[in-house]
């Protein structure tokens, strides 16, 4: 049966139109788009929505979840896996269901994390504007093989676990940490180590956990001092998994040799928005700009065709059961 819901999706971008359009030939739900981010400034456009859609970016506080839930909104419909910038406790109050898409393609960001490796290692991004400038020296070009080389995956989900199997196949020898060990991450031939000791033995380390009271600045001073002098950090995960101001110390100090980020811990002001011909305001971010041995690409990892229709299809999927009052399988509970 047909199930249509009203809902307000926030956080709009261009390029999800086509894949909304798609997945919404089955369900035909009366969609309403709003590039403006969620906040409790935007809020208002909501009223009179029964359902709401929102992007990784937008704030859903606890005085955003009671004003969606005073303009009579009953459901949040998360375009996104994680859900740290929910207030949980604000929506079980205010009676309010949560859904979000936990795999959209765990291989998008998976490969993405390894392009930031090898880019990183040979400095690609260098030496793709020197060759346009006719400029072939190789001076300063120099990487090292990853065969041989030791990498330490924090988090072995679904993500983290593609990791291990592209390192592995490279010939690189894999230590892991999760509090919950995987076995098929065993099976490819990760090592299950404490974090001290992943520390002290990796020359590339990358983050593939959620973001929580455990995990927040899980890199912090004391963890980066661990580290080999040179290290490789990589995080495709969320910017709160990182102390940026430490990692900025840790680049000066040359503690930290190569730093690849794909997340940022205040990127709800920054990330997914052109701001070229404007000043942008946040200064530590603008500092690790000043680093060459620094990439930073705007929360792209899981940009692919196939993550977006993933998304898509489960997001209108989700609205489709909250309104026909089935079993909510990708709700998020406090």
């Amino acid at each position: 049966m047909m199930c249509r819901m009203k809902v307000a999706i926030f956080s709009f971008h261009k390029f999800e139109k086509p894949f909304l359009v798609a997945a919404n030939e089955m369900w035909r739900h009366e969609w309403t788009p709003f590039e403006a981010h969620l906040s409790a400034s935007t809020v208002k456009l909501a009223e009179g929505y029964p359902a709401v859609s929102a992007f990784v970016s937008d704030c859903l506080s606890g005085e955003v979840i009671r004003a969606l839930a005073a303009g009579g909104t009953r459901f949040v419909a998360l375009r996104s896996a994680g859900f740290n910038h929910v207030d949980l406790a604000a929506a079980r109050e205010c009676g309010l269901r949560v859904t979000r898409v936990p795999a959209y393609s765990p291989y998008s960001v998976a490969e993405h994390t390894v392009a930031m490796m090898l880019a990183l290692n040979r400095k690609l991004y260098k030496a793709y504007n020197r060759v346009r400038e006719a400029n072939f020296s190789l001076d300063g070009l120099l990487g090292f093989d990853m065969h041989g080389k030791t990498a330490g995956v924090i988090g072995t989900g679904k993500i983290g676990t593609i990791v291990v199997r592209i390192l592995r196949a490279f010939g690189c020898r894999v230590l892991a940490y999760d509090t919950y060990p995987s076995e098929e991450c065993r099976k490819l031939g990760a090592e299950y180590v404490s974090l001290p000791e992943l520390y002290r033995a990796s020359d590339i380390v990358t983050l593939h956990c959620p973001l929580n009271a455990e995990t927040h600045h899980l890199l912090n001073e004391a963890a980066i001092a661990q580290m080999k002098h040179g290290v490789m950090i990589v995080n495709t995960g969320r910017g709160g998994l990182v102390d940026t101001r430490a990692l900025i110390e840790g680049l000066k100090s040359g503690q930290v040799g190569h730093l690849g980020l794909d997340v940022y811990e205040e990127e709800e002001n920054l990330f997914f928005e052109d701001y070229s011909a404007s000043v942008v305001r946040d200064d530590v971010f603008m500092r690790l700009l000043t680093f060459p041995n620094v990439l930073i690409t705007g929360h792209q990892g899981f940009f692919t065709d196939t993550a977006l229709r993933n998304i898509c299809e489960t997001t209108l999927q989700n609205l489709a059961d909250f309104e026909a009052g089935r079993e909510l399988v990708n709700e998020v509970k406090v």
